[in-house]
């Protein structure tokens, strides 16, 4: 059954004629817009017990503290506001006087667009709040960006997201999926992109974050995500900001000794480099919707299943929807003009140079490259060796069409695309489908293909396809039993 979209007018009036919800408005910058809806659609007074604004950053500081980074629009910022408004409705209203209310309090910051159009707009939205009255609180928080070019403009839509916001959170709780599509209701992409939504509390404690940040990326509500080695959803800005970013794509289906050796070999290239300051360095390990679509529609657990493995070699993650590798540094330059690195494998530098890749370009190849290499970068090959025949291809002997081979050999030439020689040559014939499927079929030996340790990982959480019914599980759970006593 398709579900009805009201209007924000409506979506406010339902909250307001609600005699249970109760709370506050805190709302700092270019977001107080969100409970002028509740105001104008009538009957707030049942439901705001406060709106304020501090909007001078002295008066702001005063009330919450001031932020290590100087910053206003900041995580740290919405948590304090929501912290303390929350607890200002708990210490003011007793709840032997209200024992039906379901207290709540709603927060934002948010800068537009300015003057000159060099800053974009972008906010933090969250809310504290009940869902029953003897329980504890939830907070639900995300990060938005404002693609509008006029700043009234994009401070109607935060106005529009506010509402949609806080009624999906009394309203389409249950269900995360639905909550996350509510929020673009009478809004569009070209509007609003979230890229960060954090659930946590004790009605969440069944939802998996790092799943959020996969429905925004497969819903086209933002094009890439990233989480942290703790399984936390990470705001792409905080992360990649002014940074040296190196990456790696693959499916990690699951993670092997080549993937391990390619980072390894990658990274020590890469610091070696006058260029990049290793104490602002991210590495991220990329999994693009394509590689999560490898056999047909995504599955959520497959994909849990490669996240934990990476999260529990202490890895940052990011979930991508750019297939081609010079959408992705597109991307990457809108947070940082340093010295980039990518590090991939023989078969995806003969790809990157196959001119049919880029058909959807007016300028072809040469107009993705223009894209590429006029950022910092630098492409870091790991060799192949063939199952079949076992020759060693490198940047030196790899097959390019003679159309090409000219722009390639520019790149080898002035040192862009440089090999990585110390790799390890006893790993070089392990490919992630074969493990894969030697621990599907229960087949012996994968074990020495994947890093120590992520065997363990694998059968005791039955990862991959591995039987649960394995005698060997029991015998594993038992020895980590031992081990931790």
């Amino acid at each position: 059954m398709k579900r009805v979209i009201l209007s924000p007018k409506q979506k406010a009036l339902e909250i307001n004629l609600d005699p249970e919800i109760y709370g506050t408005f805190a709302e700092i910058g270019a977001g107080q817009e969100v409970v002028r809806h509740f105001f104008r659609a009538g009957a707030a007074s049942g439901t705001v017990a406060k709106a304020m604004s501090a909007y001078d950053k002295d008066f702001s500081d005063a009330i919450y503290g001031k932020e290590a980074s100087g910053r206003y629009v900041c995580e740290p910022r919405l948590n304090k506001m929501i912290s303390h408004e929350y607890n200002l409705i708990i210490e003011r209203l007793h709840r032997e006087e209200h024992p039906n209310m379901r207290f709540f309090a709603f927060a934002n910051n948010v800068a537009t667009i300015n003057f000159s159009k060099t800053i974009k707009g972008h906010g933090w939205m969250g809310m504290r709040f009940q869902l029953d009255p003897k329980s504890e609180p939830n907070d639900i928080t995300i990060h938005f960006k404002l693609h509008e070019t006029d700043t009234k403009l994009q401070q109607e839509t935060s106005g529009v997201l506010g509402v949609n916001f806080m009624h999906a959170c009394m309203y389409q709780y249950k269900n995360p999926k639905d909550l996350i599509q509510a929020l673009y209701d009478n809004l569009h992409r070209d509007q609003v992109e979230i890229d960060t939504i954090k659930m946590n509390g004790p009605d969440f404690e069944e939802v998996d974050n790092r799943l959020l940040s996969l429905y925004l990326v497969r819903n086209g509500m933002t094009d890439a995500v990233i989480f942290g080695p703790d399984g936390g959803n990470l705001q792409p800005a905080d992360v990649l900001y002014k940074k040296n970013i190196l990456t790696i794509r693959g499916s990690f289906r699951p993670v092997t000794k080549v993937n391990i050796d390619m980072i390894k070999k990658g990274y020590k290239l890469f610091v070696k480099d006058p260029k990049v300051d290793k104490d602002k360095l991210e590495v991220l390990f990329e999994i693009t919707l394509n590689n999560l679509k490898a056999e047909g529609d995504i599955d959520e657990q497959d994909f849990l299943d490669r996240a934990d493995i990476l999260c529990s070699l202490g890895q940052t993650v990011m979930i991508s929807n750019y297939q081609k590798y010079y959408k992705l540094l597109e991307y990457f330059s809108t947070f940082t003009k340093k010295r980039m690195g990518i590090i991939i494998g023989v078969p995806n530098l003969i790809e990157i140079f196959d001119d049919k890749y880029y058909r959807n370009l007016s300028g072809g190849i040469l107009e993705a490259f223009g894209k590429m290499f006029n950022r910092d970068l630098k492409v870091y090959v790991y060799p192949y060796k063939d199952a079949d025949e076992g020759n060693l291809k490198t940047t030196d002997n790899i097959t390019m069409h003679p159309r090409i081979r000219p722009l390639y050999d520019y790149f080898v030439y002035n040192k862009r695309i440089v090999d990585i020689e110390d790799y390890d040559p006893e790993v070089l014939r392990i490919f992630s489908r074969t493990v894969l499927r030697m621990i599907r079929k229960n087949e012996a030996g994968w074990e020495e293909m994947i890093p120590e340790y992520v065997d363990h990982i694998i059968k005791e959480k039955c990862l991959f396809g591995f039987r649960c019914d394995n005698p060997l599980r029991e015998l594993l759970s038992e020895e980590s039993n031992n081990s931790k006593e």
